[in-house]
């Protein structure tokens, strides 16, 4: 960056919120209701979020015979020993209240011609839980809702198109600000920009575009977990990268998520034999949780050689009127979903691990809070459950910013970053399109559903090479900026991977197969001058073993 900080336009509020999908946008909701001016930074437009393409649904312990120790049960359970017990309790016994707030909202979700909800069920769940609408466009409605109130309220403005860049510290070492790059027009052009707040929370959702094959929009590029590790902040859990087994596999196709509530209305995974291979690996079979039916898939797609598997619509009723994004998109390349088995293959949906976050969003660098897929709040474990986690961003961030406007520091000092030199003056170019395919290729092939030692540490030095001429030659641009920031989480998550030599949740390496007691803690990672330090925490035990 070559641009003086004194020089550039400032906006100020009291919270600056980095993201505007459901935790982002709850967030702002809830601390604007409570009189605070909030200013939501969107990478592009509103509602170019992960949860806008969301499709599975909202868990809450809502129909009959549910309760919220049930959910908080499998909560616990799919967490493999990782999930914090108390925070567990505190965001589902909030789910069904959050539903009725919802409703109150004008979200549309599906009923029964009965007039009761409409209740999914998912792997990992005991009973059905998982609320939707649409089908499988419960995360555009949920979008659609929570944008339609946040532009509507007069204490929130929102700044779309800026990409944030670099978190700024007070002389006390406190958050309070950031610089970001404003998109100017359509040419491509942009101009930094300076935001000021009394707190910052991070709301930037995952990584997915680290990876070959994932289910997450462009603009998932890890942003908000990179500018965290560079301010020092604590990294929870990063290994556990979460696979979705069900994308649409075809040449020429955008990978479509096929939601697992497609396997819970009855459909089977098939080889290319014909055969429903998952009753070898599972006992519940297709609606095991997510990371064994992924590595199912994988196994099953390396055995036979073939690139993919086969989802198989044949036992679900009238699949074109209960799924008609996917009967559409389906029917584009000749497939009809009542008759042809869909080609699927697995691929990175969700960051289980993020910025460690406590209950009220806070992290272990004052003034910076996380909320979403960003942070971890120790509510996954080492294993999302379906549907936690549009609920996870709706009850976190309302928790947030109820209570964000509390923590008001009594003094703001900025400290200007030191600038380097303008990297235009650099004669080397880099081609930051072949370094994202790069990128993406190592990850896949050596970070992705199975890892070993031998794979990670080749991985780890390629990611360390890079980065250190990223440095250097980056350019000061959007993209510039991602591509510094995906590599950059991808080498913290290599690093975590490298350390947990066990395999648990979603988790798996093939040189450490089983689950080890030992292991029942968390990878607590910082970033220091000196490199990467994890400090493994202690998780507070659970009956996660027990029925």
């Amino acid at each position: 960056m070559s641009y003086s900080l004194r020089r550039l336009p400032a906006f100020r509020a009291d919270v600056l919120v980095v993201g505007s999908g459901v935790a982002g946008l709850s967030t702002a909701l809830a601390a604007a209701e409570r009189g605070g001016h909030v200013m939501v930074l969107c990478k592009g437009s509103i509602a170019d979020t992960n949860t806008h393409y969301a499709q599975g649904g909202i868990a809450a312990a809502v129909g009959p015979g549910d309760d919220v120790e049930l959910h908080a049960g499998d909560t616990l359970r799919l967490g493999y020993g990782l999930s914090e017990p108390a925070v567990v309790e505190a965001i589902t016994a909030a789910a069904p209240s959050a539903m009725d707030w919802l409703l109150q909202s004008g979200m549309t979700f599906d009923h029964e011609p009965t007039g009761n909800l409409s209740l999914g069920m998912e792997g990992g769940h005991r009973l059905p839980r998982i609320l939707h609408s649409g089908g499988t466009a419960t995360g555009k409605e949920l979008q659609r809702v929570l944008a339609m109130r946040a532009q509507q309220h007069p204490h929130i403005d929102f700044y779309a198109n800026t990409t944030a860049v670099e978190l700024l510290k007070d002389s006390e070492g406190r958050i309070t600000g950031l610089v970001a790059l404003a998109r100017q027009g359509n040419d491509g052009g942009f101009n930094p920009v300076l935001f000021e707040a009394d707190s910052v929370v991070l709301a930037t959702g995952g990584g997915g575009q680290i990876f070959r094959e994932t289910t997450n929009p462009q603009l998932a590029t890890g942003d908000g977990i990179a500018m965290a590790l560079r301010v020092g902040a604590s990294m929870r859990d990063l290994e556990f990268v979460q696979f979705h087994p069900t994308i649409l596999y075809l040449a020429g196709a955008a990978r479509f998520l096929i939601s697992e509530v497609v396997r819970g209305e009855g459909a089977v995974l098939r080889d290319r034999e014909g055969i429903a291979f998952m009753p070898q690996f599972h006992q519940d079979a297709d609606l095991a949780p997510r990371d064994v039916v992924s590595r199912a898939i994988f196994r099953r797609m390396v055995d036979s050689g073939d690139t993919n598997v086969y989802l198989d619509l044949a036992k679900v009723a009238e699949p074109e009127r209960r799924f008609p994004a996917l009967a559409r998109i389906a029917s584009e390349f000749g497939i009809c979903i009542s008759n042809d088995p869909i080609p699927v293959r697995p691929a990175v949906h969700y960051f289980v691990g993020g910025v460690a976050a406590a209950l009220d969003g806070s992290t272990d660098v004052e003034g910076l809070y996380a909320v979403g897929e960003c942070a971890s709040t120790g509510f996954h474990g080492a294993n999302r459950m379906g549907s936690n986690s549009l609920l996870e961003g709706l009850v976190h961030g309302r928790m947030v910013g109820e209570k964000i406007l509390d923590c008001k520091p009594s003094v703001r000092r900025f400290l200007a970053p030191n600038l380097p030199d303008d990297h235009s003056a650099h004669a080397a170019e880099l081609n930051l399109t072949d370094m994202t395919y790069s990128l993406k290729s190592l990850m896949w092939r050596q970070v992705g559903i199975e890892r070993d030692a031998a794979g990670l540490a080749d991985a780890q030095e390629r990611l360390d090479t890079w980065s250190s001429y990223l440095d250097r030659l980056g350019p000061f641009t959007p993209e510039g900026v991602e591509v510094m920031n995906m590599v950059q989480v991808a080498q913290a998550i290599t690093r975590a991977a490298s350390f947990r030599e066990e395999s648990r949740g979603a988790h798996f390496r093939s040189d450490f197969p089983e689950t080890d007691a030992a292991w029942c803690l968390h990878s607590s990672l910082q970033s220091t001058p000196q490199g990467i330090r994890i400090c493994p925490e202690r998780v507070p035990e659970t009956p996660w073993l027990q029925k």
